[in-house]
């Protein structure tokens, strides 16, 4: 799958953790990875002053770091994408 940085794009990956139980939310903060993933309460916090290329790959990271199964959603868009996503190799 060939990443796009667009806002588009970043929509469909914010659509991910909406429909999750994870809350995803933007906020300042001095991350060193640029975004803190607090698993005991399912909050996802990514630093908002990052530009969109870099909010797209933390997202990335943080899907493949989650594990995400396809399955759990009933979205049949969602399910392909992180379908996709799960197949895709990132070269940061």
């Amino acid at each position: 799958m060939q990443i796009k940085y667009t806002k588009n794009f970043l929509d469909k990956l914010e659509n991910i953790f909406a429909s999750s139980e994870y809350v995803l939310r933007y906020e300042k903060g001095n991350f060193k990875s640029g975004y803190c993933i607090l698993k005991d309460t399912k909050i996802v916090v990514v630093n908002k002053y990052y530009p969109l290329d870099g909010k797209i790959n933390t997202l990335l990271e943080i899907i493949k770091e989650l594990n995400f199964n396809p399955q759990d959603f009933n979205d049949k868009k969602i399910q392909d994408l992180i379908s996709e996503l799960q197949q895709t190799v990132l070269k940061l």
